[in-house]
């Protein structure tokens, strides 16, 4: 891979990053979507000094959304 490859692939992922971040603030604009993370089955553990957050109901609500949009784009292509 030579340096312009190398600056063009820089650019696109640079881009990329600002794209979802734009996104990210835009949807915590959203109520409904503030709700993620604080779901009943998302372990928050609190201490002193440290902090444990696994938000497992979260991720398999996001990741059965996006199975489900995926699978509607794929089927709407062929």
């Amino acid at each position: 891979m030579d340096l312009a490859q190398l600056g063009r692939l820089l650019l696109l992922l640079g881009g990329g990053m600002v794209l979802l971040g734009g996104l990210f603030l835009l949807f915590s604009r959203i109520p409904v979507l503030r709700q993620f993370g604080n779901l009943p089955g998302d372990i928050r553990i609190e201490s002193d000094n440290f902090t444990c957050f696994a938000p497992i109901v979260s991720m398999i609500l996001i990741s059965v959304v996006l199975t489900i949009v995926l699978n509607i784009i794929v089927r709407l292509l062929d």
